[in-house]
């Protein structure tokens, strides 16, 4: 199996550091290229542009976390222990790596490039792994089947991401991302879940 370029690799952890500290569209080239330890010219061998960079750092991030989370649900019985633990995941790799949070929730905005061009084939995944748990708990009979998974998983994402980007934003948050987790799990498990007489 290849490795990949070692170079390619230093440029974008690099981007990370900048992006988070200066903000996107501070960020300069040469200071990505400074950190990274290569020369400029050097970054626009694997990159056409900034944008292609935070491009390049979502798709391989996420493609990464995809495949955490997958191994994480493989051990659950069910579809709502699946939610969770998709609830966990998040919000724990938020916690765990908090300059790409700050990349992801903050920065990525700021690219009209990524807004109006980025297919978003990895965040449909993404969002494509928690609709399959919640129809894998409505086929078990544990969540409402009257309420579309479609929905459903963007509410729960939404409250991801809301609770996720007031926690960067707060620079590490005032609330503990752990016991968030917990809390939005069950809040959310508990609305969709068939009633038990």
């Amino acid at each position: 199996m290849p490795v990949k370029n070692d170079k390619r690799t230093r440029i974008l952890k690099a981007a990370v550091k900048v992006f988070a500290k200066r903000g996107f569209y501070q960020a300069k080239v040469t200071e990505i290229a400074k950190a990274a330890g290569v020369a400029d010219g050097t970054i626009y061998l694997y990159f056409k542009s900034k944008d292609e960079i935070l491009i390049s750092i979502f798709d391989e991030e996420m493609e990464k976390f995809i495949g955490k989370i997958k191994a994480e649900v493989a051990g659950d019985a069910n579809g709502l222990e699946k939610v969770r633990t998709f609830v966990r995941s998040h919000l724990s790799f938020v916690r765990q790596n908090p300059r790409l949070a700050q990349v992801f929730q903050v920065e990525l905005r700021q690219s009209n490039k990524f807004i109006k061009e980025y297919s978003g084939s990895k965040l449909k995944e993404y969002l494509g792994l928690v609709a399959g748990y919640i129809e894998q708990g409505q086929q078990e009979g544990m969540i409402r089947p009257d309420v579309h998974a479609g929905l459903l998983k963007r509410v729960l994402f939404g409250a991801l991401d809301e609770v996720a980007t007031h926690w960067v934003l707060m620079k590490n948050g005032k609330y503990d991302l752990d016991e968030s987790a917990e809390q939005i799990a069950d809040i959310f498990l508990r609305g969709v879940a068939v009633a038990r007489n």
